[in-house]
């Protein structure tokens, strides 16, 4: 297919609750949305870099940009596309992961659309419910955070992960432990938070029965973690090191982590992380998607993506009111701990186009050849 335009929309998502992590505290998403058209039809693409650039060195503006400047050209030039082309298409330009994966998933939206195809039988997908965890960020007190998790238990969701960093882990982590009872899947998620000095003090998290500890130290520091995991036996799972199939191999080989959390933005884009996810099943080595507090455009990919068969740990594919009172899309609801696998062509949703204007941050910014 031709892609004919490509347009910007930036929208402000409040969040029904602040979400705070070692990186910082949100209220509100800053949200960059891409709409592409082609002569085949509409296809839509989330970007999930942060309005800051603390989890990632991209950030929304610069996704923007480098979208406008580098990436949208290459795509408006380019005779005929499809989703499989776009990593040589790209490839002159170096890194930018989260801006290149907003534009495979309009373009996977698009051409999936025209085809009557639905992203999950695209990339492979094996279930038609994916079991769901959800993220628990740090809370002002340890009450607060009982109170938090009690109702996301209530609520049937299948395992809870809790945010830590120095001086938020041994504590919460064992009131938390308490709460939920020995049944309920529990994992840590430090964002890069701790150093090697921490290794002894991260042992103690060993008495609560983890299903892993993501990410405790530098994504750049692989070999932090292989001491790590030498000397603990909670499971370690790398999150922010892993952007792609190579790293994930050899962090595999080295011994680094033993679980791999996928997040297409990080990696850049829906086709890497199923050659990542096929690269781990191979290797034993078990996977699940994680979140980037999505709205349900970005939401109903991470579902299709998670429906494949080595994502055997519930992700972060949380439901719709999880982060945000109305969504882009209709809603994803919990049943049962699970949220269904659209089943419609490409993404399988249908965007608001009416929330997205009255959303808006700043005008839309129209892309042509």
């Amino acid at each position: 297919m031709r892609v004919e335009s490509i347009t910007l929309h930036r929208v402000g998502m409040p969040l029904v609750r602040p979400f705070e992590t070692s990186f910082g505290r949100e209220t509100e998403r800053d949200v960059l949305l891409v709409e592409l058209h082609t002569d085949s039809g509409v296809g839509w693409g989330e970007c999930v870099a942060g309005a800051a650039p603390n989890y990632s060195s991209e950030y929304v503006d610069g996704c923007a940009q480098v979208i406008e400047r580098h990436l949208a050209p290459l795509l408006l030039s380019a005779t005929a596309v499809q989703a499989r082309d776009l990593t040589g298409l790209f490839a002159p330009v170096v890194g930018h992961r989260m801006a290149k994966a907003a534009l495979e998933a309009a373009v996977l939206d698009a051409e999936l659309r025209a085809s009557g195809i639905s992203m999950a039988t695209f990339l492979g997908a094996e279930r038609t419910e994916v079991e769901c965890g959800v993220s628990v960020g740090i809370s002002p007190t340890i009450d607060e955070l009982l109170t938090e998790v009690q109702g996301y238990v209530n609520a049937g969701y299948r395992r809870i992960k809790l945010k830590v960093k120095p001086g938020w882990d041994i504590e919460p982590v064992r009131r938390v432990r308490e709460l939920i009872g020995a049944d309920l899947g529990l994992q840590v998620d430090a964002n890069t938070a701790y150093t090697r000095d921490d290794i002894a003090h991260l042992g103690q998290l060993d008495e609560f029965d983890l299903l892993l500890i993501e990410q405790p130290f530098d994504e750049e520091d692989i070999a932090s973690h292989v001491e790590l995991a030498r000397v603990i036996s909670t499971p370690v799972c790398l999150d922010e090191s892993i952007v792609s199939v190579g790293i994930a191999i050899d962090a595999i080989e080295r011994g680094a982590t033993s679980i791999i959390n996928i997040k297409p933005g990080r990696v850049g884009g829906y086709l890497p992380a199923v050659a990542i996810h096929d690269a781990c099943v191979g290797r034993g080595v078990p996977v699940w998607c994680g979140g980037m507090l999505e709205t349900g455009i970005g939401r109903a990919m991470n579902v299709a993506l998670a429906a494949l068969p080595g994502f055997t740990l519930p992700g972060d594919t949380s439901a719709s009111d999880r982060y945000y009172r109305e969504d882009l899309t209709e809603p994803f609801v919990l049943s049962k701990g699970r949220l269904a696998v659209p089943t419609g062509p490409g993404s399988g949703i249908t965007v608001r186009t009416d929330l997205v204007q009255q959303l808006a941050l700043m005008r839309p910014r129209t892309l042509r050849p």
